[in-house]
Parts: C-alpha cells; structure tokens; sequence
C-alpha cells in the first residue's frame, strides 16, 4: 500500500508541474490572441486525472500535503488599482455654482 501512495503522489507531482506548463502556455496563446482550445482540453484531461488520483490517494489514507517546487513562474499579481478621491472645489466670490 505505501508503494502505491509513493507512485500516486510522485504522478500527482509531474502532473501539477505539467498543468503549470499549460496554463502558462494558455495565457501567452490568450495573449497573442490565438486559439487555446487545444491545451484547454488537455489541461481539463489533466484535471480529471488528477481528481481520481486524488481520490484514489484518499482513499488510501494519505492526507500529507504534496509540496512542488516547479521551475515555472509564478502567477502575475493583478495590478492594485487605488480609488481616487475628486479634490474639493471651494467656491470662490464671484463664481457661480454648476
């Protein structure tokens, strides 16, 4: 049984590490405007796998995180955009009111 939760986690590791790789590659087709339904497919191939892995490894009784050190970058930050407040006109003598 330990051999079995050994291999299951070491194909949960390559698979994560390969859905990265796809969803970056994902993100520069959308950004060049090209079609991604290809590795969009894929990457829901690789979600299915990956849920049954994980269930079968449940099952088991392996409850340990799994820890990936993959070579791909990580995630941009979304851009924090501040809420700007409209300065305060003060009415001058003389001006009329909008």
């Amino acid at each position: 049984m330990d051999n079995r939760i050994s291999q299951i986690r070491r194909q949960i590791r390559a698979l994560r590490v390969s859905m990265l790789e796809a969803e970056a590659i994902m993100r520069q087709q959308i950004n060049r405007d090209e079609d991604c339904a290809f590795v969009a497919g894929d990457l829901l191939k690789m979600r299915l796998v990956m849920s049954r892995l994980v269930e079968e490894r449940g099952i088991l009784g392996d409850r340990e995180p799994i820890i990936v050190h993959a070579s791909v970058a990580p995630r941009r930050r979304a851009a924090t955009v501040g809420f700007i407040c409209p300065a305060k006109r003060e009415l001058v003598a003389g001006e009329a009111r909008a």
